[in-house]
Parts: structure tokens; sequence; C-alpha cells
């Protein structure tokens, strides 16, 4: 396990790949995890043919998971759990879990500009349930465009909210989403903060949806120092 590399649960889904390329655009070798080792090979192999110098590797998520302390968690509502489950054995103490679900009814054939009800508050406290003991979670990601993440040519500039327990788990997890060039971590609060975070997804499609734009969430007055 090294901290040059992250690996990428769902990585072979639009929000997952476009974080993927972005980090590795910065210079960070990323492993794309996927339940299928062939889909996680080919989109290793796709992005290292579309950023110069990327050093992406594919592999099966229980394998992806074990090779960095900070691995991502992107993949829609209706997997989360499933993915959990089956990463239990394979999560080690000391790492941490940057969750990006949520639970939008579209996971039940809803409307996306709806969220679901989680009966521990979020998804990503969900996420702080399902872990084993010493697994830090992370709520981060939620309202960033798949879309832009994924076109190289767009300029990022925006706010990526982060909520956990642990003050020292997110100063890691802020350092890594600041390797993107145009996303500013900022301190959400406790982990409990996700349901509000997460909310804000549906909020934004149905925003991106009335106006054809790809907006995301800029928050004014903050000092330099955020961390």
């Amino acid at each position: 396990m090294t901290d040059d590399v992250v690996p990428i649960i769902g990585g072979t889904g639009a929000l997952g790949f476009g974080i993927a390329l972005r980090l590795a655009q910065a210079g960070t070798r990323v492993v794309i995890g996927s339940r299928d080792e062939g889909r996680a090979l080919e989109s290793a192999a796709r992005l290292n043919a579309q950023v110069d110098g990327a050093r992406a590797e594919g592999a099966e998520n229980g394998d992806a998971t074990v090779r960095g302390p900070i691995v991502l968690l992107c993949v829609p509502f209706r997997n989360q759990s499933e993915n959990l489950a089956n990463l239990k054995g394979v999560l080690q103490p000391g790492q941490i879990l940057v969750d990006a679900t949520v639970p939008l009814a579209a996971a039940i054939s809803g409307r996306a500009t709806r969220l679901l009800g989680v009966p521990q508050g979020s998804a990503g406290q969900q996420a702080g349930e399902m872990v084993p003991d010493g697994v830090e979670v992370v709520s981060a990601l939620h309202t960033v465009s798949a879309a832009t993440l994924n076109d190289l040519r767009h300029k990022l500039d925006e706010d990526v909210l982060v909520a956990g327990d642990s003050l020292d788990a997110k100063r890691r997890v802020a350092e890594l989403i600041a390797r993107i060039d145009g996303l500013r971590p900022v301190n959400a609060g406790r982990l409990e903060a996700a349901k509000l975070i997460e909310g804000l997804t549906p909020l934004l499609i149905g925003i991106n949806s009335r106006y054809k734009t790809q907006s995301g969430v800029h928050i004014s007055g903050l000092p330099d120092d955020l961390w």
C-alpha cells in the first residue's frame, strides 16, 4: 500500500472515471476498480490513452482496495451496500473511505431530482456503519458534475464539501481533492452533515436541467487558509 496510489471503486462509471481522469492529469497514480476486472482494465487503458504520462491500472474491486490508504467509492446508491459488504474483509484499519454516494430516487426508478430516505440519515452515515472498525469514512465529491470531470477541456472552478468525524482524515482527503485544478475542498463538519451535502445533488440536477448547464457549488466569504 502506498500514498502515491488512489483506488477508485466504481471507476468505470461516469463519476469515478471522471475523478480518475482529473487525478491522473494531476500526476496521481490511480487504480480503477470494478466487479469485472476486464472492464477495469479497459477503462484504465482508455484513461492512459487520454492523459499523457498517466499510469492508471485496472483491477477487481477487492484487489484495487488494498492498493492505497485513501479509497474512493463512486457507485450508484443501489450498489453501495453490496460493494461495502464485499469490501468489509478487504478494508483495513487506518484506511480512509471517501463515499461519494447519493441516494437518488432514480435508484428505484424514481426521479433524479428527489432524494431517498436512508435509515442512518445519509449514504455517508450508512457507509460509516458498514465499514470495519478503524476505517474512517469521509463524505465528499457529490456536487461535481461527472460530465465536466470527463471533459478535460472544461476548466473546473467550484468547491467540494467534505464531511467526516476525523479532522485528520478530512485533511488528507482535502489534500487529495486539491490536486485537481479548480476544486477547493471545504470543511463541512461531521459526517452527519452528509445528509445535507447529498441533498445538493438532486437540487443541482434540477437546476442544470432547467438551465441546460453544469453548475456546481461555490461558498463565498471563506478565508484563504481552510485547513
